[in-house]
């Protein structure tokens, strides 16, 4: 199967949702957040950095789970247009915004 490359988009909104679980998970540690999940902390550290632009949906169920996100929060922050990403601030920052 040829896999197509992304678009700019994708590949946008792919850096978003890296830097949005980034900031869910705060000072909690990565390894800690893959093993609870039930997913690879080598394929949460790609998600985090933007490498896999498209995960599957399972795998950001997973995590969300874990991060106490809901996927409409999830979804709705990684397809807001926005000029770039903001850096990684405070984990229960992020988590407060999404869920409130």
């Amino acid at each position: 199967m040829v896999r197509l490359p992304l678009t700019p988009a994708e590949v946008e909104r792919g850096q978003r949702l890296g830097a949005l679980l980034r900031r869910a998970r705060g000072e909690r540690s990565m390894l800690e957040t893959a093993l609870d999940a039930r997913v690879s902390p080598e394929t949460l550290r790609k998600i985090e950095s933007g490498r896999v632009a498209t995960p599957a949906f399972p795998t950001i169920a997973a995590i969300a789970d874990v991060l106490g996100l809901s996927l409409d929060a999830v979804w709705a922050e990684i397809n807001q247009p926005q000029c770039g990403v903001a850096p990684a601030d405070s984990g229960r920052a992020a988590h407060e915004q999404l869920t409130s």
